[in-house]
């Protein structure tokens, strides 16, 4: 593998410490976001992945790509499906941020790009992360300002993932074949009920934050409140109906087998990103 990496989202969550692993490890990288702008070394590439038009130049000379969906998005098969099919042509290897559990049902969109990459005939790495950790400090970060982090989820469970492991993760995708044709479930590595995190993070913070478990429809109407769209909205409160049922507990040992490292717990996120989540 001699050509440059290109990273989807750069800028992101994932995107900025993938792009710090992989120019760690001397690999030459192409930045993907819409300004174009460079990234912490990495040659920068204008990039929209709702205009094809600018899908082209950002494939040039590039051997391996991550490929993920910008959040806000929920159509991930119309506008996943387009870049896949252009890397897939250019016989470019994909390592795609798929959705943990979506192998449990092939009718599920992400599932099926996942079906299309595995079916290509080119190399390729599926990373399927659980809840990230760092929602806390972006999505339900006014939750956290006021005290409450108020979502649908009941007493359920998740082993959330630090972006951090799964950039780490994607970064040994990226750099060998050695896991090729293979789909990785990345977890943390315990399971965290949302009340038991509102404590760790109060403590971590030093200010009182609570958990309030809500319905889907208050949930939705907050959001939308605060701006988000509704069928963005609608798409948040459904995907907390597996964290309900228990299927997001699930601990793996994959970010292990990708890095050779065990995967951030909770309180480790908390104690990194304090300052993200009281500023």
């Amino acid at each position: 593998m001699s050509g440059k990496i290109l990273v989807l989202g750069a800028g992101g969550n994932v995107g900025r410490p993938l792009l710090k692993a992989l120019r760690a490890r001397g690999e030459a990288v192409k930045a993907a976001s819409r300004s174009g702008a460079a990234v912490d070394g990495a040659e920068g590439v204008v990039f929209d992945i709702a205009n094809p038009a600018t899908h082209a130049a950002a494939f040039e000379g590039v051997d391996r790509a991550y490929v993920m969906l910008p959040a806000g998005n929920v159509q991930a098969r119309a506008l996943l499906m387009p870049v896949v099919d252009a890397l897939i042509a250019r016989k470019i290897k994909i390592v795609f941020q798929s959705v943990f559990g979506v192998d449990a049902d092939d009718s599920i969109p992400y599932r099926q790009i996942e079906l299309a990459i595995e079916r290509a005939g080119v190399p390729f790495v599926i990373l399927r992360p659980n809840w990230f950790a760092d929602n806390f400090h972006t999505y339900w970060k006014a939750g956290v300002d006021h005290g409450v982090i108020a979502v649908p989820a009941a007493q359920g469970k998740t082993s959330f993932i630090d972006a951090r492991d799964i950039a780490a993760s994607a970064a040994a995708a990226l750099t060998t074949e050695r896991f090729d044709g293979k789909a990785f479930n990345l977890t943390g590595p315990e399971a965290v009920g949302y009340a038991d995190a509102a404590a760790l993070l109060s403590e971590v913070t030093g200010k009182p934050i609570v958990y309030q478990a809500t319905d889907d429809d208050s949930f939705i109407a907050m959001l939308t409140g605060a701006g988000v769209p509704n069928d963005y909205a609608s798409f948040l409160a459904s995907i907390f109906h597996p964290v309900r049922e228990g299927w997001t507990a699930a601990v793996t040992d994959h970010v292990q087998q990708l890095t050779g490292q065990a995967p951030r717990n909770l309180r480790r996120y908390a104690l990194d990103h304090v300052a993200d989540l009281t500023a």
